[in-house]
């Protein structure tokens, strides 16, 4: 649905060329009748309002040069997904060839940080490492470009494999063996992740990283990805999460943060995970009602968690009984074959 000649225009041959059988309409009266029996709805960026009690749009379409109102408009609408013409024409033609698959792949599941310092890096390590002790086929993805390199907290910044660098230019559809052969691993899993290193990063465009967690959602049964709490990262990487787990000390402040943060995040189930000791577990429910979020666990405050996270000893830490007690739980709850 859009009245944007343009747009029309590049998802009709974006439709033609996989063969999609595409309908297209102005505004919502005409949309009515299909709306809720087609396969997949796409709207475009010019529509503002949905129909009433209709089911969210699938893909909001935007064009180049829209910027961040794209993925604001998309969660006021809740939109699955975002896609930005011309340059996701390639994920858009992929995607739309793969419709009638019945088999979505992996779960893709997002951790970000309520605050600055919430534990969000480490939750995602340490989710990672259990759902692989489990023989979960498990991928853990970097996704905040201006972190430092999460290969830091694994001490595998030497395993060889291929760096979000090397995939800056991929798009369309990627290999899912290709992807999955080419990645370094650490603690049982695979791990793509920003080089620790000094050296600036080229820029990875969204359609990339939307390429590379589409064949990441074929080739593993859980992809967990550690998101950044900046713009950019909040633009490529959340909008490509199927689950997101918002993780937040029991701090006041904290909260606070995070209910800011919730406003931002796509339109996706979401729940909370807080960073606390014992005592915490009586703060923990409170704090998820104010935030409107089920609560998934307490992640274990251990002492030494942050100079281990330093030191690449993070792996370590995640063999002990109370983390291992913490992932299990936030795994099996997750549901969806996690554990």
């Amino acid at each position: 649905m859009t009245g944007n000649v343009r747009l029309q225009a590049e998802t009709e041959r974006i439709a033609a060329a996989v063969g999609a059988n595409l309908r297209t309409v102005v505004d919502s009266s005409a949309a009515l009748p299909m709306w809720d029996t087609a396969r997949m709805v796409l709207l475009g960026s010019d529509v503002r309002e949905l129909p009433p009690r209709r089911r969210a749009p699938s893909i909001l379409l935007g064009l180049n040069g829209e910027g961040d109102s794209l993925w604001q408009l998309g969660a006021a609408l809740g939109a699955e997904r975002v896609a930005v013409l011309p340059e996701a024409a390639a994920w858009l033609a992929e995607h739309l060839g793969r419709s009638h698959d019945p088999d979505p792949g992996g779960l893709v599941l997002g951790v970000i940080g309520g605050c600055g310092g919430a534990g969000a890096s480490t939750t995602a390590v340490w989710l990672a490492q259990e759902a692989a002790v489990h023989g979960v086929r498990t991928l853990l993805v970097d996704g905040d470009p201006r972190g430092g390199g999460l290969e830091l907290c694994l001490a595998a910044e030497d395993a060889p494999g291929l760096r979000w660098p090397d995939l800056a230019g991929a798009s369309g559809s990627i290999g899912t063996g290709q992807l999955s052969d080419s990645l370094p691993t650490a603690g049982g899993f695979s791990f793509l992740s920003w080089p620790g290193s000094r050296d600036r990063s080229p820029d990875v465009e969204p359609g990339a990283v939307t390429a590379v967690l589409d064949a990441a959602r074929r080739g593993f049964e859980l992809v967990i990805v550690d998101i950044g709490r900046g713009t950019e990262s909040l633009g490529s990487f959340a909008w490509d999460c199927d689950r997101i787990l918002l993780v937040a000390p029991a701090q006041l402040r904290a909260a606070v943060a995070a209910a800011r943060l919730l406003q931002e995040l796509p339109p996706v189930d979401t729940a909370l995970v807080i960073r606390g000791n014992a005592g915490s577990a009586l703060d923990a429910p409170l704090i998820a009602e104010s935030l409107g979020l089920p609560l998934h666990g307490v992640l274990p405050e251990l002492r030494g968690t942050a100079a281990a996270a330093e030191l690449g000893r993070l792996l370590e830490f995640g063999k002990r009984k109370a983390v291992r007690r913490f992932a299990e739980l936030v795994l099996q709850l997750l549901g969806d074959g996690a554990v």
